[in-house]
């Protein structure tokens, strides 16, 4: 993955973090204020329900059947229509009594006998509720009931799933519950007669859910949008922010033996990307003066050489010549003869990598038609061939192609040779169009031995040679491929080998075919 994926994935990772940091946040703040609001509009419908109860007279606890019968709490259905209320008489218990007993039912068992005789008390003076099902009125477990007597301000508050009165839907409610004195009778002679009793206060929480369920969508739009606005907004802004990086990239992929004088740009941003690009150009620079020194000394040296070895090779043969040298004399100095011409081939292939390194190859590019000059390769090796016993043919496709056919011929020519020092019986040169015509492909194969997998990366390094089918009795010092290299990649093009041990090997030679003029336009 590049890094520009990574940046861009990471700050969309983190922005999806945030975004959902906020969007819970979001919810649970509005979900705390809108239950406050209603928390707090229970408590104002609970004072008003007492105020406006003291003023009516209810009378005592209906029979049941009738909505307007004594103690029907019907006629507050039109000061509380959005509301459901439900109030339980505890005639016999005040608040303090009803505390103190709770506190000394000290056992399980008696505890339980106490709640269960306040809720049979609360069940037989329920009054008829407004805005609930009659059948189905509000209880408390013995959980909600005792912590209502605890209850530091008598209050509590509880969810319940309730089915309304006249719709028979079943709807979720929130319910007050308040544990307090209430006026429900006339006041008499004595004033006001305040009876103990277990009030609930309700309202639907649909508005909320609704409210929720709404601000969770907005915040699921906003998070998507959010997330594909941030993701495409960061691949651009790391794409921009990476540019001057890119540039440097490719000016570098571009630079290589031939043109260490090309420097990569520096862009003007102030941050790490100029400091690299500075960096690499002094780089650059180093490298530019030491392959310098290199190739100069290796210039410098085979040219010093040379001439030596030509006074040594030539007063040796001149002396087996002109002299009647002993038979160990004469042995003696074949061998001085033989090593200075094999040095003389070492240093000429020195100098040619010297000038292939330096860019002063030179060429003479003409049109070549790949048959005919495959041919004439092989009729110049065929009694090297023919004296190892190998059959050399040539074949494929005729194809006319730009380059210079003596570098060339070197390069096919060192590939058989190669070839032939392994011990091939069989080698055989193709030719062929690629790339949809616009390269051709020129092919050594042979039967030999093959190459193991190791070998083959560093084949091309200069004095490498895989010394159990190429020794240096043969007179290979690993230099012909390195050279062959640098003929092909001066004709831009590209060279390879592919090898499977006991299988053989196929050396490849591809090449652009150049600019040839369009013969077909002349033809009458």
């Amino acid at each position: 993955m590049t890094l520009r994926w990574r940046l861009t994935l990471f700050y969309t990772a983190l922005l999806a973090v945030l975004l959902t940091v906020v969007g819970f946040a979001a919810l649970f703040l509005m979900r705390t204020s809108l239950v406050g609001n209603l928390d707090r509009e229970l408590q104002r419908t609970y004072r008003s329900f007492t105020d406006t109860v003291s003023q009516l007279q209810l009378g005592g606890p209906g029979e049941g059947a009738e909505q307007d019968a004594p103690g029907s709490l019907s006629p507050l259905r039109y000061f509380f229509p959005n509301d459901a209320i439900q109030i339980e008489e505890l005639a016999f218990y005040d608040l303090q009594t009803l505390r103190a007993a709770l506190d000394q039912a000290r056992t399980p068992g008696a505890r339980r006998q106490l709640l269960d005789y306040v809720r049979r008390l609360t069940e037989a003076t329920r009054r008829p509720p407004i805005g609930l099902d009659r059948a189905a009125p509000l209880g408390l477990s013995d959980a909600e009931l005792t912590g209502l007597i605890d209850s530091p301000d008598t209050q509590i508050v509880v969810e319940r799933d309730i089915k309304e009165a006249y719709s028979g839907r079943v709807t979720p409610y929130r319910f007050l519950v308040t544990l307090g004195p209430v006026q429900l009778k006339p006041s008499g002679l004595s004033g006001p007669q305040e009876t103990l009793a277990v009030t609930y206060v309700g309202r639907p929480l649909t508005a909320l859910h609704d409210t929720l369920a709404q601000l969770r969508r907005v915040i699921l739009l906003l998070f998507v949008v959010g997330l594909i606005t941030a993701g495409a907004g960061a691949y651009l802004l790391a794409g921009r922010a990476l540019q001057p990086l890119r540039q440097v990239q490719r000016a570098a992929e571009r630079i290589g033996g031939q043109n260490l004088g090309e420097r990569v740009p520096e862009p003007r941003t102030g941050d790490e990307v100029e400091s690299l690009a500075g960096a690499l150009n002094a780089m650059l620079g180093r490298l530019e003066g030491s392959f310098e020194a290199q190739r100069r000394f290796t210039s410098d040296a085979s040219h010093e050489l040379r001439t030596p070895v030509t006074a040594i090779s030539g007063h040796a043969s001149y002396l087996l010549r002109r002299t009647e040298p002993t038979p160990q004399q004469r042995e003696s100095l074949n061998i001085i003869r033989s090593e200075s011409e094999r040095l003389t081939n070492l240093i000429a292939s020195l100098l040619q990598l010297a000038r292939s390194d330096s860019g002063a190859l030179t060429l003479t590019r003409q049109p070549i038609l790949s048959g005919p000059f495959l041919a004439e390769v092989t009729r110049e090796l065929a009694p090297l061939a023919q004296a190892q016993g190998t059959a050399l043919t040539a074949g494929g496709q005729d194809v006319v192609f730009e380059g210079d056919p003596d570098r060339l011929k070197q390069v096919l020519i060192n590939l058989i040779g190669n070839a032939l020092k392994a011990g091939a019986r069989h080698i055989t040169l193709t030719s062929g169009l690629q790339e949809e015509g616009r390269e051709v492909r020129l092919s050594v194969g042979d039967d030999g031995p093959g190459i193991a997998p190791e070998h083959l990366a560093r084949l091309f390094d200069r004095f490498y040679r895989v010394e159990d089918s190429r020794s240096r009795d043969q007179g290979g010092a690993g230099l012909g491929l390195s050279i062959a290299r640098g003929i092909v990649e001066a004709h831009g093009g590209r060279i390879w080998l592919e090898s499977e041990v006991g299988q053989g090997t196929t050396a490849h030679v591809q090449l652009p075919v150049g600019d040839l003029p369009d013969l077909g336009d002349d033809v009458p």
